[in-house]
This record gives C-alpha cells, structure tokens and sequence, in this order.
C-alpha cells in the first residue's frame, strides 16, 4: 500500500546559502533506497512537501520531519492511501513559490499568494497537480 503526506511547516531559520540545497541532496540521497518521492515547495518563509511512499516509510520520514530542528509549525494538510503516485518521476522535484504565477494561484486561494495554513490540503494538492502539468517543476539533480 502507498500513501500521500502533504504538510507545510515554516523554516526555523532564514534559508540562506545552501540550506535548500542540503535539504534537497538530503532527500535525493535517502528517499530512493526508501521508495519515497515527492515534491518541495520553497519560500523564504514556507515550506510545502508531499511525499508519496510505503505508509511506515512515509510516516516515519514526516515524523523526523515533525522533530527536525530546521521546521517550525509543521502541520499536517493532508494523508490519504492512494492508488498511484502523483509524483512517481522525481526523488525530490523542486517548486520556488516566489516564481509561481498569480492567476494560477488565484485558481485554488482566496488571494494571489499562498498559503497553505489558510486552505485545505485539497486546494494546495490540486495548485501542486498543475504545477505538475504545467512543467513549472524544477528537476535539478533527480
């Protein structure tokens, strides 16, 4: 069985250098040996993640994320068994919120910015659906 995990935490620190960097290297690394993959959407003040997985590797990765100094705020958005990945090509795809397009954003939130604390975790996974076919995900390293 497989599972979905989206959550949004804010990062403990200004994300500076090469913070997201080691976050993503991180996951690329582990995740395959896992069976997880997923998405990451970055902000200067947010982050947004699904993982896609086995439902005990996937719950015991957002636990330590839950425990990982570098997140604050975790919040769980949604967790659903699901029949096949949304995001089965990437180890760890990558999203910079800032580059998002307004009128996409409008789509699925009450205002042109996002804010996943402020909506349900079906609106943030339908907006991560279309940047998924729209091609606005970044590849680097997968």
């Amino acid at each position: 069985m497989i599972v979905r995990c989206l959550y949004a935490s804010r990062p403990a620190d200004a994300l500076k250098g090469t913070f997201l960097d080691n976050i993503l290297n991180q996951s690329r690394t582990n995740n395959p040996a896992l069976g997880i993959t997923g998405l990451l959407c970055v902000s200067d003040d947010l982050f947004i993640q699904v993982l896609e997985g086995g439902r005990d590797e996937v719950c015991e990765l957002f636990n330590a994320i839950v425990r990982d100094p570098r997140h604050t705020h975790v919040r769980l958005l949604d967790y659903a068994e699901i029949d096949e990945r949304m995001f089965g090509n990437w180890t760890m795809g990558h999203v910079s919120i800032a580059k998002l397009n307004p009128g996409m954003l409008l789509k699925y939130f009450k205002r042109p910015n996002l804010d996943p604390f402020e909506t349900s975790g079906k609106a943030t996974l339908a907006l991560l659906s279309d940047l998924v076919a729209t091609g606005s995900i970044v590849r680097r390293g997968d």
